[in-house]
């Protein structure tokens, strides 16, 4: 296996590190009501757990309201449920087979948790950014000592494994400072 594909190969590792961390804090509620918000509610649904929308369409009719619609009428009370239970601080209104959540404004005191969940999401995509690191450097290590690579190249792709780590994280840290932002002046 070539250096650049395995430096590719950390590359897309730490680019997926970066999605998933965007989904974290998309789900995080800001002022603006946002299907997003609902991500991480999971229904207990024929006999498994699933995502909310897979079992309703979520839509934002107003900028403090979301709308759930339920697809199969047995399932709205276990959606209902599970809204209330995720910790999310919403409160739906059951009207037919719909869900009416209303977003209340947020006081100082919870945008501080979210701002605190917000910095629990960045420092979790470090870590997976740093295994990622860890990984390479081990496999680096290993190139050389098997006599794979030199040890000029083997400084050198580490160096750029180094960088790549740091840019990384520099672009959590940015997406994180505009998440906080968002959250507090809303």
């Amino acid at each position: 296996m070539s250096e650049a594909s395995d430096l590719k190969e950390l590359k897309r590792r730490m680019d997926g590190a970066i999605a998933a961390f965007k989904s974290d804090i998309a789900s995080l509620r800001t002022g603006r009501a946002s299907a997003n918000i609902l991500d991480p509610v999971v229904i207990e649904a024929y006999g498994s757990r699933m995502p909310l929308n897979q079992v309703a369409n979520i839509t934002v009719p107003e900028p403090r309201m979301l709308t759930v619609s339920v697809w199969d009428k047995s399932m709205v009370s276990a959606v209902e449920r599970a809204i209330r239970e995720s910790n999310l601080g919403l409160n739906p209104i059951v009207d037919g087979q719909n869900l009416r959540i209303p977003l209340p404004e947020l006081n100082e005191e919870r945008r501080r948790s979210l701002v605190k969940v917000a910095h629990e999401y960045a420092e979790k995509a470090k870590v997976a950014i740093r295994h990622v690191r860890r990984d390479g450097m081990d496999g680096l290590k290993k190139a050389e000592k098997d006599g794979v690579i030199g040890q000029d190249e083997s400084r050198s792709l580490s160096e750029r494994v180094q960088k790549m780590t740091d840019e990384t994280i520099s672009e959590i840290d940015r997406l994180l400072a505009d998440k906080e932002k968002e959250i507090m002046h809303v």
